[in-house]
């Protein structure tokens, strides 16, 4: 427990130092203001990545409906600042409520499936929860919501990707989180062992809904104007990319995901034709060579992953 904390103590360290350097780049205007704001989406992409891994890659279940999750808690926020005038933290924690709740909602009936099952009603959900804001007038309906006030900044993302990263891993860390784990190894073993499956699954859902509406005020309120287009399956679809390709059941593969898939759409933004490509093309040669992806199971805070990679170096220098 106390190496544990040290580690922690280290990466925390570690992150305030990243972040003292990239707020000089961005407070000098050495970074320009496309990578600034690409920036911001990578800290909401690594929320929205660690939330998934949780549910798909923790505890086992295949859920395809995030992006809606993120919607509902980009529109609460955007009403709540934009309309009544409410305080930005309190729009935010107010939207990863209602994402949450929803989650919870929906989760007790839908995590009684299993499998293709689940990922099918988690679809179906997701695009319900689009189509009914789409007919929302009072939320500016297809045409999407406009005039949002811009108060994520930098900051506000790094800190709260902080904040999700930590609880996620203390999460997965507890007893709660063993129990996740357990229906991931074998559903039907840890039922019989006295776990209760549909109350951990339900317990994971709710926990990552509720950090994707949070990840959904903070990109609500990165632009003026927000539409159902920007929530559709594609978008859970490029989430899952990142999970996949850093490592179901890794908060570090959750983070490598994130960053490498939104700095190849930013790198690409000149040719958005050869996108997809080589998006499909870096999964595949990822599933020949790495089917558990970059990190697998094994996390940076572990400092055994680092161990390995010196013991490896000193081995090859003899």
């Amino acid at each position: 427990m106390n190496l544990l904390r040290k580690n922690d103590l280290k990466m925390l360290v570690f992150s305030l130092v990243l972040f003292g350097v990239l707020q000089v780049l961005i407070s000098e205007r050495i970074l320009s203001s496309f990578w600034q704001l690409n920036l911001v989406i990578i800290g909401i992409n690594i929320m929205l990545a660690a939330s998934l891994n949780l549910i798909n890659g923790y505890t086992g279940q295949f859920s395809l409906g995030h992006a809606g999750f993120m919607a509902v808690g980009a529109y609460v926020g955007v009403v709540l600042t934009t309309n009544f005038g409410v305080a930005f933290p309190v729009a935010l924690v107010a939207g990863a409520i209602a994402a949450g709740f929803l989650g919870f909602l929906i989760g007790l009936p839908t995590l009684r499936l299993r499998g293709d099952y689940l990922a099918i009603a988690t679809l179906g959900m997701g695009e319900i929860i689009r189509i009914v804001i789409m007919n929302i007038q009072y939320v500016g309906g297809a045409a999407g919501f406009k005039g949002i006030p811009h108060h994520t900044t930098f900051a506000w993302v790094f800190f709260l990707m902080l904040f999700t990263l930590f609880f996620i891993k203390n999460f997965v860390n507890s007893a709660h989180g063993r129990a996740c784990l357990a229906i991931r190894e074998n559903e039907i073993a840890a039922e019989s062992m006295g776990v209760n499956t549909t109350r951990y699954k339900v317990m994971a859902f709710t926990i990552g809904a509720a950090f994707a509406g949070l990840a959904g005020g903070l990109f609500a309120h990165s632009f003026y104007l927000i539409t159902p287009a920007s929530f559709t399956f594609m978008q859970t679809f490029n989430y899952l990319i990142m999970v996949v390709m850093g490592g179901l059941g890794s908060i570090t593969g959750s983070i490598a995901g994130a960053f490498v898939v939104t700095f190849i759409s930013a790198a690409l933004a000149s040719w958005p034709e050869f996108r997809m490509i080589i998006y499909a093309v870096a999964l595949i040669l990822l599933m020949f060579y790495r089917p558990q992806g970059l990190f697998g199971y094994m996390e940076l805070t572990n400092m055994g992953f680092l161990r390995k990679i010196f013991k490896k170096g000193d081995e090859g220098n003899a």
